[in-house]
């Protein structure tokens, strides 16, 4: 009896989260009303650090507006902030040959070209969240389009670049199959498409046979073209948020195709990273380390993020789901003790986004100089939707 009760408070305190702090943050403080889109670039605080539009950034806004839509309450509130969003990126968010840009200015002007296709991927992810809430067929199309585009790159490495993050010739990123294995999946399971559901299972059959190593209990983020390890402080980079949440994309998508044995090597695997990015001096998850134990390659390897934190919080919910293990489910306090003491900013409701190896604030760029509405809101929304149902 006490886990019932334990799933139906823990369900008021990540729907509190998300729809009294996170959410109303981002509506009060980041809709560009006047010229468009949204800001991303903000601090902890609310205040625009500056306009610049980082078009993932939008895209995933969409996608997280549209499924606090379809999965929380049908708020027309909600859908007007992402159709908000989805009229700027139409307008300035692809160059001349379709490719989705990466940064543009408060006034959609490119700043930076098509330099990354991730940016593509998370344009099919919005636009699908979207087609869902709306079953719009100008955003349909534009998800199709990109669809079309980024399928015929990525069939040819070396033709797209993967900001802000290059790739070396002859290497293959873990995050591009990871990404487009989600985001095709979806897109097809919207549309009831065969072809572009396939699309998603060649790229999470790349995720388990490609990156994942059983035999190393390990999941590298970067291999060569011919699926040979690299040994290099790159080759041996391992980052246990990415793999966790990695996982977590694979048992959305092999529960869709009836693969149990895959559905119980995520959670495995999600389990072998939450152990080996585990801190046991401090707390928290390493944001990478070294496959061999050495100096890790990865920019700031002992910071605790807050987005390896949010995807382990809905991954390990999601595996006590179809798994019932008990280990989930103390690996899940662990990760929520850690990260509702460290991250909330309680007086103005999102979560701070970097911390030292101790907790302690960073201010320092990671990766991108952003703050956007994604990896938080969409870690509460899909703990609320499996809380829910282990509350019942």
């Amino acid at each position: 009896m006490h886990i019932e009760v334990r799933f139906v408070d823990l369900l008021a305190i990540y729907r509190s989260e998300l729809l009294e702090r996170v959410v109303p943050f981002w509506i009060k403080h980041a809709i560009d009303w006047q010229h468009g889109g949204i800001l991303t670039c903000i601090s902890d605080e609310g205040q625009a650090l500056s306009e610049d539009k980082y078009m993932w950034s939008q895209l995933r806004a969409i996608w997280t507006f549209s499924a606090l839509y379809n999965y929380v309450e049908p708020r027309e509130e909600w859908l007007k902030v992402a159709r908000h969003i989805f009229d700027f990126v139409k307008r300035y968010g692809r160059d001349e040959q379709g490719r989705w840009v990466f940064a543009v200015d408060r006034d959609g002007r490119v700043l930076k070209g098509a330099t990354s296709i991730y940016t593509d991927g998370f344009a099919i992810y919005g636009l699908t969240e979207l087609a869902r809430a709306t079953d719009d067929q100008e955003v349909i199309n534009l998800a199709l389009e990109t669809y079309e585009n980024a399928q015929a790159r990525l069939s040819r490495p070396g033709s797209y670049q993967t900001d802000p993050y290059p790739l070396p010739e002859g290497v293959k990123a873990h995050a591009v199959s990871m990404l487009f294995s989600l985001v095709f999946h979806e897109l097809g399971r919207y549309l009831d498409n065969r072809e572009i559901l396939e699309a998603g299972l060649h790229h999470a059959h790349e995720v388990m046979t490609a990156f994942l190593r059983p035999d190393r209990r390990l999941l590298f983020e970067y291999v060569r073209l011919d699926n040979s390890l690299i040994d290099s402080p790159m080759g041996r980079s391992v980052v246990p948020g990415h793999a966790i949440e990695s996982m977590w994309f694979m048992i959305h998508i092999f529960r869709h195709w009836g693969d149990e044995a895959r559905i119980q090597q995520a959670v495995e695997a999600i389990r072998w990273h939450i152990e080996f990015g585990w801190d046991e001096e401090y707390g928290g998850i390493f944001l990478a380390r070294d496959a061999e134990g050495g100096e890790p390659w990865w920019p700031f390897a002992d910071a605790k993020i807050w987005w390896p934190h949010t995807e382990a919080l809905y991954a390990l919910l999601l595996a006590y789901e179809v798994s019932k293990e008990p280990w989930t489910l103390e690996w899940f306090q662990k990760v929520h003790n850690y990260a509702f003491t460290h991250f909330p900013v309680p007086e103005y409701g999102e979560w701070t986004q970097k911390l030292d190896r101790q907790g302690r604030k960073i201010t320092e760029t990671v990766a991108l100089p952003v703050k956007d509405p994604f990896h938080l809101p969409r870690a509460l929304i899909y703990c609320t939707q499996v809380l829910q149902r282990l509350a019942e």
